[in-house]
């Protein structure tokens, strides 16, 4: 074997080697096994990230606990719940009262958002209901994709 006849096989070679590297980059992302989502999963979170919306919690947990309040979501600070008028739907606020930015809860049996700091109330749409606030609570859309909460500021 001469020189340039090594020097071919050694970069078939190459070629033949980084072919797999070549092709895994065009292919989508895969999950380890620790953080698999199942193909329905996963396609609502695809469908809730191009169209705006970001997921805040899942359907479960909003289930379990009446709420999901979550301070560092995607869009900031969320409080979720079901809309006491219609439990297919959801309501979504940013919870930071507009008074003092004290934490509202939500009043599930009186229907209504409740600053602990200074008893201002809000109706499920954010209205202030009871001052000392003056401005209502941001809203945020909200709504269910598969098992997850999701929800787009604006």
């Amino acid at each position: 074997m001469n020189r340039r006849e090594f020097f071919g096989w050694v970069s078939v070679g190459a070629v033949a080697s980084s072919l797999p590297v070549a092709i895994a980059t065009f292919l989508p992302d895969s999950h380890n096994s620790a953080n698999a989502e199942t193909p329905e999963t996963n396609r609502s979170f695809t469908i809730a990230q191009s169209s705006g919306f970001k997921s805040v919690g899942t359907v479960a947990s909003l289930d379990k606990d009446g709420q999901i309040l979550n301070k560092k979501s995607p869009v900031g600070s969320v409080l979720v719940i079901r809309n006491p008028n219609d439990s297919n739907s959801l309501i979504a606020v940013n919870p930071t009262c507009p008074h003092e930015g004290c934490t509202v809860k939500w009043k599930k049996s009186e229907k209504y958002f409740d600053c602990p700091c200074h008893d201002a109330e809000f109706a499920p749409d954010g209205k202030v209901l009871k001052g000392p606030a003056k401005k209502p609570l941001a809203t945020y859309q909200a709504k269910i994709e598969g098992n997850s909460v999701v929800v787009k500021a604006g």
